[in-house]
C-alpha cells in the first residue's frame, strides 16, 4: 500500500503494510484498496516500473497484480487458521495494451477448499476496458514466518 491509501475495512493496517514491505508489490507501487472474504481489489501504476521495452504494461506486471490480489485474499482467510497461503499456479490472458495510467484488478474467490483456493482476477484500464484475465491457484500450507530483513 502506498501512503495516503486508506486501509481496507476489517484489515489490520500494520499487518497489511507488513505483508507488502520489501516485496515486488512495494517496488512496483501496487496498492490494495479493498479486502473482503472472497474479494480483493487493488491497482498498479503503468509507468517506467511496469513497462516493457515497447512502452506498454509488461505482462509480468499484470501477473504480479493478479497473484498478489489472490494471495492477499487467501492470506486473510488462512492466517486465522494458522496457515500460510502460497501461489502454486497462475495463468493470464493479456487482452489489451496499456501505456499509462493505472490498471485495476478485482480478485474473486472461485473455490475455497481446505487446502486449495482458486481465484479469478479481472484487470481493467482506467476506462474499464479488459486488459487481462487471470486464474490463480493458492495452496494453504503450514504457517511460514517471513525472515527478518537486515536494516541497511
Amino acid at each position: 500500500m502506498s501512503e495516503g491509501t486508506p486501509t481496507p475495512k476489517g484489515i489490520d493496517p500494520k499487518e497489511l503494510e507488513a505483508l507488502g514491505k520489501n516485496t515486488i508489490s512495494e517496488a512496483l507501487g501496487l496498492e490494495i484498496l479493498e479486502v473482503q472474504h472472497g474479494r480483493v481489489v487493488g491497482k498498479l501504476p503503468v509507468d517506467a516500473r511496469t513497462h516493457q521495452p515497447y512502452g506498454l504494461l509488461h505482462g509480468g506486471a499484470s501477473v504480479v497484480l493478479a497473484e498478489t490480489l489472490g494471495s492477499v485474499g487467501s492470506h486473510f482467510i488462512a492466517a486465522p487458521k494458522g496457515k500460510g497461503a502460497v501461489g502454486i499456479e497462475v495463468n493470464a490472458n493479456h487482452l489489451r495494451g496499456v501505456k499509462e495510467g493505472w490498471v485495476h484488478g478485482t480478485a474473486t474467490l472461485h473455490h475455497e477448499g481446505g487446502r486449495l483456493h482458486v481465484w479469478h482476477i479481472d484487470i481493467t484500464d482506467d476506462q474499464g476496458r479488459a486488459v487481462c484475465t487471470s486464474r490463480l491457484t493458492v495452496m494453504l500450507v503450514s504457517q511460514h514466518k517471513p525472515k527478518p530483513t537486515a536494516e541497511p
